[in-house]
């Protein structure tokens, strides 16, 4: 267990729960700011956890939920205060509703992480402070000590696992709940340079093409929020494909590190999906987190099977050979 000690201040309102880590401090921070590596351990044993955003960036916040064995739901909130990479994060944890809001009728505290390194790896400090007394005694009679230490009991098996540490170079797909998909891959290059790839029309144009054997025939971009845009392509060989389009509109941006857009393919029924896409400099590059919504469990297991993943890799490595 690499929990070494818990202490309770209820004089100073707090409670601090130290870690020791053999792996290196860069590991211990990479697995809280990935979503696909955070959820495999934030939430004791039997109750998984399943992060629908996270954007450490100060201002940013994150989403999850965790999934008890008897089907119950727990949803959850991050409002991040501060951030200093590689070293310490605070934020605003609260319990939230199903939409991500936060939930008023329960307590809220506010936790820092802290990751220092160690003669022997790496150590986890996280102190909670609590508003007020009653709230502590609430939260610790909830199980929220023992929730802690079983969740950290969890971090050695994720940092074991190198393959979740290393970046990727084969976009990943993972299903959330019955109509979001969760799409994440590690793009070798900087945050600036994957949000320029995404933001100027000359580099859009040549890497946004999916398989190889297509054009893009329009690259509208927009250029603030409120602004619609167009992507369209054709086969390079007349009679190979059918040309198609994708339209949309801006609907958030917070630069280098979030985007909402709106998405419908000319010519298909039904509602847009809305895609929410995150950009987070991580060890070897920037990692791109896009979490789609379909109005539906059937729009989207259609859409996938079309083999979006796949195109959406071929694309991103075309991103990459541009980069370099």
């Amino acid at each position: 267990m690499p929990v070494t000690n818990v202490a309770s201040d209820p004089e100073n309102l707090t409670l601090t729960v130290t870690a020791d880590f053999t792996a290196p401090v860069e590991r211990l921070w990479a697995a809280h700011v990935d979503p696909r590596q955070l959820e495999r351990f934030w939430g004791p044993p039997g109750y998984p956890a399943t992060f629908t955003r996270h954007d450490v960036t100060p201002e940013g916040h994150s989403s999850y939920f965790m999934s008890g064995p008897d089907g119950r739901r727990f949803d959850g909130r991050w409002e991040f205060l501060g951030v200093e990479p590689g070293r310490a994060f605070e934020v605003v944890d609260s319990f939230a509703h199903a939409d991500g809001s936060p939930n008023t009728d329960l307590p809220t505290t506010r936790i820092t992480f802290r990751f220092d390194p160690t003669d022997q790896g790496s150590r986890l400090v996280t102190t909670t402070c609590f508003d007020s007394l009653e709230d502590m005694e609430q939260l610790v009679a909830m199980g929220m000590e023992e929730g802690i230490v079983e969740a950290f009991g969890q971090i050695d098996q994720v940092l074991a696992d190198l393959a979740s540490f290393h970046a990727t170079e084969i976009t990943q797909s993972q299903l959330l709940g019955d109509t979001q998909v969760r799409i994440s891959r590690v793009i070798a290059g900087t945050l600036d340079q994957v949000w320029r790839a995404h933001h100027e029309e000359e580099l859009v144009r040549q890497w946004m093409l999916g398989p190889d054997g297509w054009r893009m025939s329009e690259c509208r971009l927009p250029q603030q929020v409120g602004d619609s845009y167009r992507y369209a392509w054709d086969p390079v060989e007349p009679g190979t494909g059918d040309a198609f389009a994708f339209t949309g509109e801006l609907v958030e941006q917070h630069p280098q590190y979030r985007e909402v857009t709106t998405e419908a393919m000319e010519g298909m029924p039904g509602d847009p999906t809305l895609n929410e896409l995150g950009f987070l400099p991580v060890d070897g590059g920037t990692l791109l987190t896009l979490v789609v919504t379909y109005a539906s469990a059937e729009m989207r297991e259609m859409v996938l099977a079309t083999g979006m993943v796949s195109g959406m890799e071929d694309s991103y490595a075309r991103m990459e050979a541009l980069l370099r």
